[in-house]
C-alpha cells in the first residue's frame, strides 16, 4: 500500500503551478527598470528576498531582479524547517536572528509570514549520539535557547505516534518550527517595497557588468533584456546558478547542484500540531504539514547534477526510489503508524551544495563590489534571515557584525573553486555526512591530498597521522608504527565503510579512536608525550602550510602602518606580533611581520626595489587573510603589492629548551640572545642553504622557525633531525601544538580570537600603538575610554574531564559565556578552556568582577567547578620563551 501509485503521483506534482507561472510570465509586459541603484540583488529566493528586506530597512536604495517569479528555482520546494541547536555559536546566533525576524515581520506588514512554532525533536539511538545532544543542550542553554533532554516516554508524550522502544532519548527545542516559503517571501517583498525597494520579476540578468580599473576589476552595473542598471554593488543570490553567473569574470565558486527530495504522506490522524522530528542516526526528518508528514533526509548516494537549466523555474525531477528508499525503513521503525499510509506526492528538486556544507557569502576576492549569498546546502530558509541581515551589514558597514569566517567564500582558494573533481568529492561527502555526529577531531576521507607541503612524504615516513585543513595536509600527531595516508576517494563514494578504496584502512581505524565525547582520545597520552618533549627537550613542528605573504612597493610602509595595529616601522632585525583590525576594531587576523632590509627579499637576497615586509599568518585562514589585506590596500589606493608565496616556502620550527643547542652547529650565525634576541629575524645559511631565520614561538618556549625555499626543505629537515638524534629530537604534530599554545595563553584565530573580538577584549591591547593611525584605531580608542563588556579568561577545571569547546560557562550560577577553545594542558595537568565573559546586566566587565565570581563549566549536562585566570597560569612571566630556564629552576627550588 505504501508504494501504491507512486509513478502517477510523481507525474502530477504541482503542474498547475508550473503552467500557471509560465503562462503569466509570457503575458507579462516588459518591466520598467531604474537607471541606477545603490545595490542590485540577483535572485528572488529566500537569500535574495531577505537581503533586499534588510537593505531596504536600513535605507539602502536597492532593487531585486528575478528571472521568473519570487521563490522560483529552489526556494519554492524547500521543506522550510528551522532548527536552532547547532555545534556552532555563530550558527545558533544566525538562526536565532532568522527566527526573531519571522516573529517581527507580521507586525511590520500585516501579512502572515507562514511561521509555525511547533517545536523540534532530535532522536538518539545510542549513547554517543545522546552525548552529542547533551553538548548541543549545554551550548543552547548558555545562549538562551530553551531545550530539554527527554526520555523515550517523555518524547512520546510530545509525539504520540513514535515507538518509545525504537530510540533511547531525545533533545527537544520548543521554540523551533517551520515556515512557508511563498508566504514568507511575499511578506518580505511587501516590507522591502514599503521601505522603498523595488522587486522586478520576469527580468533575467544576462551579465554582471565589470570594468578593469587600476585597482582591479569592479562592478559597474547589470545587463538585462530590458536595459542596463548602473550600480557599484551586486549581490549574487542565485543559488544553484550562482557559479555560472560569475565564472566569466574569473571568480570560481566551489558549488555543486544535487538532487534533494522529500515525500508527502496521505493524511495521518493525530499528526496535526505535532513537533518536527530530526533522526540523525536514520538520516531522516519529519516535517509536519497539516495532517501530513513530509519525510526526507540525506542519502548515502545523492545524485549530482550537471548545470541546472536556466528555465528550470518551478520544475521538479522524478524521484529516484533506488536513492530515496534508504530513508523509509528508519522512518517506519521510529513511527510505525507512518507505514500504514500512502504517499500523496513527491518533491525532488535541485539544491546547491558546497565542500564543507556551509554557504558561500561575502565579498568576491576577484571583483570589487560583487557580494555573494548563495550555496546554502538546503538550509537557505532557516539561515535566510540571519544571513540576509549580515549581507546587508557587510555592504553598508564594510563588515558583518557576526564573525562569518565559516560562511565566508574566502575560506576557499580560487584553485579550490576551479577544481571540479575536488568539489564533487568533497560536496558529495559533506552531503552524506550532514547528519553524522560532529566530533572535534573528525577528518574527511574525500578530496584528500589536494595540497601537500614539501615535507609531506617525510611526515608519512615518520608515521604521521595526517589531518586536512582548508585543503592542506598537515601532521596531527605521530604514531609509533606506520599508518596509511588518508584514502583519496572518488566522488561516487557512498559513505560505506566497506568501500573497497578503504576497506582495510589503518587511517580509519586510527580515526575511530578520536571520535568521542565523554572520554579522552585514545591518543591523549601519545599527544601528551609530544607536548612534554617540547617543554622538556625539543621538538620539530612542520608548519609549512602557514600563510606567507610578501608586501612590497613604494608605499609598503604606509600600507603596513594602516593595515596593522602595532608599530611595524622597526629595524629589519625585528619581528613584530600584531593584529589587523576591521573598522569596528575586531581582529581580522593576527600575524607576525618582519621588515625587510632594502635590497634583500623574503628568503635569501633576491633583489627588489622599495620597501618590503614578510608576513606570516595561520594556515587555516591563509587565503582569507591574503584577500582581506589586499582588498583593504586597494580600497585605500596604496602603491604597493601583496604576493602570496605560501607554496614557495616551507616552515620548519624547532621549539624547546634544547632547540638552540641542537640548531647552533648547523647555522652560520651566532644564536645567542645578543645576536638573535626574542622576536627577531635575519637571513642565515644552514649548511650552505640560504633561508630566513625567525626567533619566535607559538608554544611559549625558546624556539626558532626556519623559512626555507621548498626545494631545500627536505635537506634542511633531514640535517636537523640527524643533528638532534643524540638528544632525542622528535617530531610533534598540530594536536600538541594547539595544546601547548593554549596552555601558554596564545591565540588561535577564528576560535578564541575572531572578527567580533577587539584587542582589548582579547588581552592584546599591547599590539595597538599609541601614535599614528591604523584601521580600527578609533573603535579601539572609544572602547578604551568607555570600558569593555566582555573579556577573555582562562578556565582550568578542578576535575580531570575532557572538554571540546562550546561548553557553557556559569558565574555564580548564571550563564556568562561559552568556551571558544578547549584543550588539555599537559604541563598543568588540567583541562583548559578560553571564554569571553560578559555580564548578564550588560555592564562593563572589569578585573574585580572576574575575580569575585565562582565559575562552573557545563559538560554534557553536568557542571564542574573551574578556576578563573586573567591570563594562563603557565609561565605567567614569560621566562621560558626568553630561554631563562635556569631562573625557573632556581625559583622552583
Amino acid at each position: 500500500m505504501w508504494r501504491t501509485g507512486i509513478a502517477q503521483q510523481a507525474a502530477r506534482q504541482d503542474l498547475w503551478r508550473v503552467l500557471g507561472r509560465n503562462k503569466s510570465r509570457s503575458l507579462a509586459p516588459a518591466p520598467t527598470l531604474p537607471q541606477s541603484a545603490d545595490v542590485v540583488v540577483i535572485g528572488g529566493g529566500s537569500a535574495g528576498c531577505h537581503t533586499l528586506y534588510h537593505l531596504a530597512k536600513r535605507g539602502v536604495r536597492a532593487v531585486l531582479l528575478e528571472r521568473a517569479q519570487l521563490t522560483a528555482g529552489t526556494t519554492w520546494h524547500t521543506a522550510g524547517l528551522l532548527w536552532r541547536l547547532r555545534p556552532s555559536d555563530v550558527d545558533i546566533q544566525l538562526l536565532a536572528n532568522s527566527r526573531n525576524m519571522l516573529r517581527q515581520l507580521e507586525a511590520e506588514t500585516g501579512l502572515d509570514p507562514g511561521w509555525i512554532q511547533n517545536g523540534g525533536i532530535f532522536i538518539a539511538h545510542n549513547e554517543t549520539r545522546l552525548d552529542e545532544y547533551r553538548r548541543l543542550a549545554t551550548v543552547g542553554a548558555a545562549l538562551g535557547i530553551e531545550n530539554e533532554i527527554l526520555s523515550p516516554e517523555e518524547t512520546q508524550k510530545l509525539f504520540p505516534l513514535l515507538d518509545p522502544k525504537a530510540f533511547i532519548g531525545a533533545l527537544y527545542s520548543p521554540g523551533d518550527g517551520v515556515m512557508d516559503p511563498a508566504m514568507l517571501c511575499t511578506a518580505l517583498r511587501r516590507a522591502a517595497t514599503n521601505n522603498g525597494a523595488q522587486v522586478i520579476e520576469n527580468c533575467d540578468v544576462q551579465e554582471i557588468l565589470v570594468e578593469q580599473g587600476t585597482r582591479g576589476k569592479k562592478v559597474v552595473g547589470v545587463a538585462t533584456p530590458y536595459g542596463n542598471i548602473r550600480t557599484d554593488t551586486v549581490v549574487n543570490a542565485t543559488g544553484v546558478w550562482g557559479r555560472d553567473l560569475v565564472a566569466r569574470h574569473g571568480t570560481h565558486l566551489p558549488l555543486l547542484p544535487m538532487k534533494h527530495a522529500y515525500i508527502v504522506s496521505e493524511s495521518i490522524p493525530g499528526v496535526r500540531g505535532l513537533p518536527n522530528i530530526r533522526d540523525h542516526d536514520y538520516s531522516t526528518y519529519f516535517r509536519i504539514q497539516g495532517d501530513a508528514i513530509c519525510m526526507g533526509g540525506y542519502e548515502p548516494n545523492p545524485i549530482l547534477l550537471e548545470p541546472v537549466a536556466k528555465d528550470f523555474h518551478f520544475g521538479l525531477y522524478e524521484l529516484d526510489w533506488s536513492v530515496f528508499e534508504t530513508h523509509v525503513e528508519g522512518a517506519q521503525k521510529l513511527c510505525p503508524a507512518y507505514a500504514k499510509y500512502g504517499v500523496k506526492s513527491t518533491v525532488c528538486g535541485p539544491e546547491s551544495f558546497t565542500p564543507d556544507h556551509k554557504p558561500l557569502m561575502g565579498p568576491d576576492p576577484v571583483v570589487s563590489g560583487l557580494m555573494h549569498n548563495c550555496g546554502f546546502n538546503s538550509a537557505g530558509m532557516m539561515f535566510g534571515g540571519g544571513c540576509g541581515e549580515q549581507t546587508a551589514l557587510w555592504i553598508i558597514n564594510g563588515q558583518p557584525d557576526v564573525p562569518m569566517f565559516s560562511f565566508d567564500l574566502r575560506r576557499f582558494t580560487q584553485e579550490q573553486g576551479r577544481a571540479t573533481k575536488w568539489i564533487q568529492e568533497k560536496s558529495h561527502e559533506s552531503y552524506v555526512k550532514n547528519y553524522s555526529m560532529v566530533f572535534k577531531y573528525d577528518q574527511p576521507l574525500a578530496g584528500r591530498d589536494f595540497q601537500k607541503d614539501p615535507l609531506h612524504e617525510e611526515m608519512l615516513q615518520c608515521n604521521a597521522f595526517m589531518e586536512e585543513k582548508q585543503g592542506w595536509e598537515r601532521p596531527g600527531f605521530f604514531l609509533k608504527s606506520s599508518v596509511d595516508s588518508a584514502p583519496v576517494l572518488p566522488y561516487d563514494w557512498y559513505g560505506s565503510y566497506d568501500h573497497p578504496r578503504h576497506k582495510d584502512s589503518n587511517y580509519e581505524r586510527v580515526l575511530e579512536g578520536d571520535l568521542k565525547y565523554s572520554s579522552f582520545s585514545e591518543y591523549h597520552d601519545l599527544i601528551g608525550a609530544e607536548a612534554h618533549a617540547c617543554r622538556n627537550n625539543a621538538v620539530v613542528f612542520n608548519m609549512s602550510y602557514f600563510s606567507k605573504l610578501l608586501l612590497e612597493g613604494p608605499q609598503a610602509q604606509l600600507a603596513a602602518d594602516w593595515l596593522f595595529s602595532a608599530n611595524t616601522n622597526r629595524d629589519p632585525t625585528k619581528t613584530v606580533y600584531t593584529c589587523a583590525l576591521n573598522d569596528a576594531g575586531g581582529v581580522e587576523a593576527d600575524v607576525t611581520i618582519s621588515r625587510l632590509a632594502s635590497g634583500s627579499g623574503q628568503v635569501h637576497d633576491p633583489k627588489f626595489e622599495g620597501q618590503g615586509y614578510y608576513i606570516v599568518a595561520g594556515g587555516a585562514s591563509a587565503y582569507y587573510t591574503y584577500s582581506m589585506l589586499l582588498s583593504e590596500m586597494r580600497r585605500k589606493g596604496f602603491d604597493a603589492k601583496l604576493a602570496d608565496i605560501t607554496a614557495d616556502l616551507g616552515v620548519i620550527s624547532i621549539q624547546g629548551p634544547n632547540s638552540r643547542q641542537i640548531l647552533q652547529p648547523l647555522l652560520d650565525c651566532d644564536l645567542s640572545d645578543e645576536h638573535v634576541p626574542p622576536n627577531s629575524t635575519r637571513l642565515a645559511t644552514f649548511k650552505g642553504i640560504g633561508l630566513r631565520l625567525l626567533r619566535v614561538s607559538f608554544v611559549g618556549e625558546l624556539g626558532y622557525e626556519l623559512h626555507v625555499p621548498k626545494q631545500d626543505c627536505v635537506a634542511v629537515y633531514k640535517a636537523l633531525m640527524a643533528a638532534g638524534k643524540a638528544q632525542d629530537l622528535r617530531n610533534a604534530g598540530y594536536r600538541a601544538l594547539y595544546s601547548l599554545s593554549s596552555e601558554k595563553g596564545y591565540h588561535l584565530w577564528s576560535y578564541d580570537l575572531r572578527s567580533d573580538d577587539t584587542p582589548l577584549e582579547a588581552g592584546l591591547g599591547f599590539t595597538c600603538r599609541k601614535t599614528g593611525d591604523f584601521r580600527g584605531r578609533a573603535a579601539v580608542a572609544k572602547q578604551r575610554a568607555e570600558g569593555i563588556k566582555k573579556r577573555l579568561v582562562y578556565l582550568t577545571l578542578q576535575q580531570r574531564v575532557p572538554i571540546w569547546g562550546l561548553e557553557g560557562v556559569y558565574r555564580n550560577g548564571e550563564p556568562v559565556g561559552v568556551l571558544r577553545r578547549a584543550e588539555y594542558a599537559y604541563t598543568l595537568g588540567k583541562s583548559l578552556g578560553q571564554a569571553y565573559i560578559s555580564r548578564t546586566d550588560g555592564q562593563t566587565v572589569d578585573v574585580d568582577y572576574l575575580k569575585a565570581g565562582d565559575y562552573e563549566v557545563d559538560i554534557l549536562g553536568k557542571r564542574y567547578k573551574a578556576d578563573c585566570h586573567l591570563r594562563s597560569p603557565f609561565d605567567p612571566t614569560g621566562q621560558r620563551v626568553l630561554g631563562n630556564y635556569e631562573s625557573i629552576m632556581t625559583n622552583k627550588s
